[in-house]
């Protein structure tokens, strides 16, 4: 079986699963989940039960089976990831960029990593499009917000703060985009749309509304909280264009987004560090900004 671990936001475990379910398809191995680590993390919640996955929780034995029992022997495992991949039942993502070699796993594997890039999934776009809509109906609200997307020359814009901004170590990692960056990113999109709506999606709607001033008909999206993500993420991807943030979740907002001609601005600046390696997240027939 294929055991991949879940953890983070909900952008992460997309990417989580999307690169595990490649290996599970093209190999006809079971895929199961391990949410386990969700009992002592406690910034989000596993989010995925709303997809139409294929939702087969782990046991802690087979857990156990695949995984090293302790940091060191992972952190071990990692090292000698570094060499070959292909024949270890227990896979630590080597470095944050791409990794061809995953793609050559053939057999049962414990996955523990993030996974970003639609390289890891790309020949399965279609199952993972199809895996990843959202199953649970939408509420009133969340409906009529969807009919007055369908019928707008609609943008999403997606401002993240809450734990980029509060947490230091985060913070370090991941910094927040500038007010700039939007300004730039609007007038881009206005440059080429003709009457654009933006739909702005943020976890800090006050600071948003306090300080994003757009010249254009815009519309603050903040009835969803944290436990329906999902909602947020399926109004994202029904905008026939999408701004991000440097956030996998408005990441697979516009990855989902299956409007043809759609433009994608997505922030130069991944990372507020030179230790991690985006090369490989932005597709690029996205722009960066």
């Amino acid at each position: 079986m294929i055991i991949v671990k879940l953890i983070g936001g909900l952008g992460n475990q997309l990417f989580q699963y999307a690169a595990a379910r490649r290996i599970s398809y093209l190999n006809h191995i079971p895929l199961k989940v391990d949410i386990s680590e969700f009992a002592r993390y406690k910034l989000h919640r596993y989010s995925l039960m709303h997809f139409n996955i294929v939702e087969v929780m782990a046991t802690p034995e087979e857990i156990q089976a695949f995984k090293p029992r302790t940091l060191f022997f992972r952190l071990a495992f990692r090292y000698l990831s570094s060499f070959n991949i292909l024949n270890r039942s227990y896979v630590m993502e080597r470095h944050f960029h791409f990794d061809p070699a995953l793609l050559k796993i053939n057999h049962g594997v414990y996955l523990d990593g993030y996974w970003q890039s639609e390289k890891y999934f790309l020949d399965i776009e279609e199952v993972v499009r199809k895996e990843l809509s959202v199953k649970t109906p939408p509420d009133s609200w969340n409906e009529q917000m969807m009919e007055r997307i369908r019928n707008e020359a609609a943008v999403s814009l997606h401002i993240r703060r809450a734990d980029y901004v509060t947490n230091s170590h985060t913070l370090t990692v991941h910094g927040c985009c500038s007010l700039d960056y939007y300004h730039h990113a609007v007038n881009l999109v206005a440059e080429k749309v003709e009457s654009p709506h933006f739909f702005v999606f943020s976890d800090d709607p006050a600071w948003a509304k306090s300080n994003l001033q757009l010249p254009f008909p815009a519309t603050f999206v903040e009835h969803n909280g944290p436990d329906k993500n999902y909602e947020d993420l399926r109004l994202m991807s029904l905008c026939r264009h999408n701004i991000l943030a440097n956030s996998t979740f408005s990441w697979w907002g516009a990855w989902l987004n299956a409007h043809p001609d759609k433009m994608v601005i997505a922030p130069q600046k991944w990372f507020n560090t030179d230790k991690m390696d985006p090369r490989d997240l932005v597709p690029r027939r996205w722009i960066k900004i």
